[in-house]
C-alpha cells in the first residue's frame, strides 16, 4: 500500500470517516477487495456517491489510460467489505453497463467535478461499479 493510501486510511479511520486535503469535500469509502492475482487483502480509499441504496464508484484512476489495481480485484471477486464513515459491512460490487455506466458517470461528475476531467483525460470508457451492501444474515 503506497504511503499516500495509508496516510489517508489513518485519517479516514481517525476522523470517522472525514479526511481532509484533496478528498475533504468529498465523500470516502474504503474498499476491501481480494487480489485478482494475489489473492491477498487489498484496501483503496475511493471516492462515492449515493444512487437509492447503492453506493456508486468510478474506476478512473485520474484519466489515467489503464484501470486501477482494485478494479480488477472487483471484477475477479465482487464480494467486497466497505467501509462508511463508522460502518463496516460486507457488499456486492458489480460492473455496470449501458446506459446506467453513463447515467452514474454524469451524476458523479455533476457532484464532483473532477471526474469529468478524468474522462477528457483518456480515451478509455471509465467503469463505474455499484456496490450493493448484503443483507444480515
Amino acid at each position: 500500500m503506497s504511503d499516500w493510501n495509508r496516510k489517508i486510511i489513518e485519517e479516514f479511520r481517525a476522523n470517522e470517516g472525514k479526511v481532509g486535503g484533496y478528498f475533504e469535500n468529498m465523500t470516502l469509502l474504503l474498499l476491501h477487495t481480494t487480489g485478482a492475482k494475489s489473492g491477498l487483502p487489498r484496501l483503496n480509499p475511493v471516492a462515492y456517491a449515493e444512487d437509492g441504496d447503492r453506493l456508486v464508484i468510478i474506476a478512473s484512476k485520474g484519466g489515467a489510460d489503464t484501470d486501477p489495481d482494485w478494479y480488477y480485484n472487483v471484477v475477479a471477486n465482487p464480494h467486497v467489505t466497505v467501509e462508511v464513515g463508522t460502518e463496516k459491512f460486507d457488499a456486492i460490487a458489480i460492473v455496470t453497463e449501458e446506459p446506467e455506466r453513463t447515467r452514474l458517470y454524469d451524476q458523479m461528475a455533476g457532484q464532483y467535478p473532477g471526474f469529468e476531467e478524468y474522462r477528457q483525460k483518456t480515451s478509455r470508457v471509465i467503469p463505474v461499479i455499484t456496490i450493493l451492501k448484503q443483507k444480515e444474515k
